[in-house]
């Protein structure tokens, strides 16, 4: 009975895997089946021959490959400058004595959190016809920076308070002064909880489809998202090229777990212990 007690949680996450796992596989097996025919044979089953040339038919042809690296750099870019500017606002309001000025500022980065992105539309609009670079990659990279802002901020400040003063007073013993502190004190220490942000980021960025839509709409200058649902209306009959489109836009999400997971467990438990 011990045994069993001990085995249950890890049969119950195992049927779980399976049940979140199940739509990839189907999709990825999918992707490399023949044509409709083979896929409604054998929908869950392993295919009898690959056909690998469904992917080189969805990244050329159906320029998927236009629209992921458009998706990529946009994304990196926005998630990178967001860390960046949120970093330094977060070490100001916790590891800086600015009296109320910092619960003050703070509080109004709270308030940013609780407008919903999808009210913000037609001011956003606004703002960028405006400026001019409306249908160009500024029209998503600056909105995408200023609503990743307020909860990456939320999120480093509550980890750079958990870090002991004394880290700093050892610097500022050494010479050090604030900006030296930031970028060579508390950047490194803050790094786990950055690659979360980031993550959250790039997710956000990555799938973000509203702006994306209606800001661009140069062919060449659309995002993985937008570029998808045009492929599924121009290839709704290849459901082997569709489901190979699909595994392009899973397969970056992916390689970034992989890589980054231990930072990701770091950023989540670090600040949950004072020390």
């Amino acid at each position: 009975m011990p045994r069993l007690k001990k085995s249950l949680p890890h049969v119950a996450l195992l049927g779980y895997l399976i049940v979140v796992l199940f739509p990839f596989l189907f999709v990825l097996f999918s992707s490399v089946k023949k044509d409709n025919n083979a896929i409604a044979l054998n929908p869950f089953g392993i295919p009898k021959t690959f056909e690998f040339s469904n992917y080189v038919e969805a990244w050329v042809n159906a320029k998927i490959s236009t629209y992921f690296f458009n998706s990529l750099y946009i994304s990196i870019l926005s998630s990178v400058v967001s860390i960046l500017l949120a970093s330094m606002f977060a070490f100001a309001v916790t590891r800086m004595r600015q009296g109320k000025w910092n619960k003050i500022l703070f509080s109004l980065v709270l308030i940013g959190m609780l407008i919903p992105n999808n009210a913000l539309m037609l001011p956003i609009y606004t703002i960028v016809r405006k400026l001019h670079i409306l249908n160009t990659h500024w029209a998503l990279i600056i909105p995408y920076i200023a609503n990743a802002i307020p909860f990456t901020i939320i999120i480093l400040a509550a980890f750079m308070r958990s870090l002991p003063s004394e880290i700093e007073e050892a610097a500022v013993m050494d010479g050090l002064k604030a900006p030296g502190i930031f970028a060579r004190i508390i950047v490194p220490l803050t790094v786990p909880a950055m690659v979360t942000v980031f993550i959250v980021n790039f997710l956000g960025n990555w799938n973000e489809f509203l702006l994306a839509n209606y800001f661009l709409s140069n062919d060449e200058l659309r995002t993985l998202p937008v570029g998808m649902v045009q492929f599924r209306d121009q290839y709704q009959m290849n459901y082997a090229q569709m489901s190979a489109g699909i595994v392009y836009s899973v397969v970056p999400v992916i390689v970034i777990y992989a890589i980054l997971q231990e930072k990701i467990i770091e950023g989540v438990t670090a600040g949950s212990v004072k020390g």
